[in-house]
């Protein structure tokens, strides 16, 4: 009995079973190892509902980055003084969808040529940016920017920052999801839907299942 009781210890305190290895053991090896990218390229409830929709794709968080105060609000970064840029955080699983696709993406659904302006969006706060979190992510985007540039894909030079990343402030819970709670919203439809449906058109091999 006392051999019993201090198996079954061993089996509690180990996640290890008689009968194979314990389902919390399972659980923790399936679980998704998912990247960071970061990216500034125009008002920020355009670009997270283009990539809320791709597959790969865990998350889209609107917010700021690339400033030079703390905790940030809409109305400071909207003067333009404090240095962030309206921006996203991405979370993505690099099994279904590659950084390299994402920066696709990314120049396809903006205009990296403009400096500091997005169609009628204009200021710092709307620069191209791409925030790398590691080495890798500067090579790349560096790589592509390159490619890009000798492939003469746009007719004017590509003015997109490619700089560390640092601090990523979430923006206020009205920004979050913002195109998906109000298509109805002038905004959303004068100015998102024209990219979304572009965005679709282009990517449809790429976007998640309705």
């Amino acid at each position: 009995m006392k051999k019993l009781l201090l198996l079954l210890t061993v089996v509690v305190i180990t996640g290890n079973s008689i009968f194979g290895q314990s389902t919390i053991t399972k659980k923790s090896k399936m679980s998704k190892k998912l990247e960071t990218a970061t990216f500034s390229n125009g008002c920020f409830w355009c670009t997270e509902a283009i990539f809320q929709r791709l597959k790969g794709v865990e998350s889209v968080k609107s917010g700021y980055t690339g400033g030079h105060i703390k905790n940030p609000s809409y109305a400071d970064v909207t003067t333009g003084t404090t240095g962030h840029a309206e921006a996203i955080e991405i979370k993505f699983n690099p099994k279904i969808i590659s950084f390299q696709e994402i920066l696709d993406v990314f120049f396809s659904t903006h205009d990296p040529t403009t400096l500091n302006r997005q169609g009628y969006d204009v200021g710092t706060q709307y620069r191209s940016a791409i925030f790398y979190h590691s080495e890798k992510q500067k090579e790349t985007a560096i790589k592509f920017i390159s490619e890009l540039t000798k492939a003469q894909v746009f007719e004017d030079k590509i003015v997109t920052q490619v700089v560390p990343f640092i601090t990523f402030y979430v923006a206020e819970n009205y920004h979050q999801n913002y195109y998906n709670n109000n298509k109805n919203q002038g905004y959303c439809r004068a100015v998102i839907n024209p990219k979304l449906e572009k965005f679709i058109k282009k990517y449809k091999d790429k976007l998640k299942a309705n």
